[in-house]
């Protein structure tokens, strides 16, 4: 059904008038023209589009929009604090924690979600919570470091 929803996209005021069951998704990439959510499988198994929907990690890409009407949405857009990366951001740099880069927006947020609930996560932990995103490079060793190296940076209050 088409309709007016409202929500906060990467910290501003949304509103747009869109039919609720579309998926967040393509509201994202074709409606607002943020395109680092991407497309992957298509039935929210592989992670690439993955972002914050009140802090947890969702897939965009089997989640109708209506769904989030009140609630704060963070995409890879909005991770970055003014000029800065954020830490995790600058720890995949780093590590160089991906390859072809498909899958790292999907993977910074899926981490931000983490560490945003866990300051201290074991190497299990991170592993276990990061395994539903797929890279299929095979970066996961460095995504993995880099997932580490941000826990250590915001731990210290680099955040």
């Amino acid at each position: 059904m088409q309709r007016t929803l409202s929500f906060t996209l990467n910290n501003k005021p949304t509103r747009i008038d869109v039919d609720d069951q579309r998926m967040l998704l393509w509201v994202l990439r074709s409606d607002l023209a943020l395109t680092g959510t991407k497309f992957g499988c298509g039935e929210g198994l592989c992670g690439a589009c993955t972002v914050l929907v009140d802090g947890r990690a969702v897939r965009s890409c089997s989640t109708p929009v209506g769904d989030i009407a009140g609630k704060h949405v963070l995409t890879i857009e909005g991770v970055q604090q003014g000029d800065r990366l954020h830490p995790i951001q600058e720890a995949f740099v780093k590590h160089h924690a991906f390859q072809c880069g498909y899958c790292t927006s999907g993977m910074v947020l899926a981490a931000h979600a983490l560490l945003s609930a866990s300051k201290s996560p074991t190497r299990e932990e991170i592993a276990h919570h990061m395994e539903d995103n797929l890279c299929r490079c095979g970066a996961h060793k460095r995504i993995l470091e880099a997932v580490e190296d941000a826990a250590a940076a915001l731990k210290g209050g680099a955040e």
